[in-house]
């Protein structure tokens, strides 16, 4: 794991190294960059591959009181990272958060040549309809602490509506655990959740945010599950030809989490689209 200060705070990564393309990915709400880890397991050694850990509740280190945790802030955010790696002709991953859409509405996607856009919030989706309703607990007092003491139950790892509908086959344990600690013991960490989860724009804003974001003319791949129980079906095929480049792969037999139900057809196209895409 590296480290690196950026306005907001410390940001963890992971970063394979090596000449190969560059590959950077994001991950979603309550997960770390270890969402990634089937996945790069698999392309490490061909491309550079790049897991940060965003400050979604999962992150170890509390950002500043004053960071912008708003999905506008944290668009500003990837951009950042990007340019403090000074990392060129990225491909970014995106998998269940929107935050891919976000950064290219509102920083300098220069760096970026390629998207990869699996499974995600997009449109209006913001957050999914179940975790929607679990926004009034976020806003109580003590509310997030409940929230994580939920997940800390079999019900609130696998039961409907919660991450039961993320993935079809359970997360292994340690990583969860992993996953959900810090929001768990860390105060800081609840705060910073918080600050995010209940920034949610109003619907106007984020289908500016969405057409914005669709002017990216480079290459797209949008990979989707056909039994996502978060992520409408359909927004697959929107995103795809809302995109000027852009071509749609949907994968069976998983949830929104692609990278936990089906790495290896996930890792297969984001392969053979680096590869029918390089310049």
């Amino acid at each position: 794991m590296f480290d690196i200060e950026l306005s907001a705070g410390t940001i963890e990564y992971e970063d394979t190294g090596g000449d190969g393309p560059v590959l950077v990915f994001i991950h979603g709400l309550l997960m770390d960059g270890t969402a990634w880890r089937n996945v790069v397991e698999q392309l490490r050694g061909t491309y550079r591959c790049v897991a940060p850990t965003w400050p979604l509740g999962s992150h170890r280190i509390p950002m500043r009181p004053e960071a912008d945790l708003t999905l506008v802030g944290m668009g500003h955010l990837i951009g950042e990272f990007l340019d403090a790696l000074d990392l060129r002709d990225v491909t970014l991953i995106q998998n269940d958060w929107g935050g891919a859409q976000a950064f290219f509405a509102v920083s300098n996607p220069e760096r970026v040549s390629r998207l990869v856009l699996a499974a995600c919030e997009a449109f209006d989706n913001y957050p999914p309809g179940p975790v929607k309703r679990l926004l009034p607990l976020v806003k109580l007092p003590g509310g997030v602490r409940l929230l994580m003491a939920v997940l800390g139950t079999k019900f609130g790892r696998r039961g409907p509506g919660t991450w039961g509908w993320m993935s079809k086959r359970p997360v292994p344990g340690p990583v969860m655990d992993a996953w959900f600690r810090p929001a768990t013991v860390d105060r800081n960490i609840r705060r910073d959740l918080a600050k995010y989860a209940l920034s949610s724009p109003p619907k106007q804003q984020l289908l500016e945010i969405a057409a914005k974001a669709a002017q990216f003319s480079g290459p797209v791949l949008v990979v989707w599950a056909t039994e996502d129980r978060m992520m409408p079906r359909d927004h697959g095929r929107r995103l795809a030809e809302a995109f000027p480049d852009a071509r749609l792969v949907e994968i069976d037999d998983s949830y929104t989490l692609l990278a936990e139900d089906q790495p290896e057809k996930l890792t297969a196209a984001i392969e053979e689209f680096s590869t029918a895409t390089a310049r």
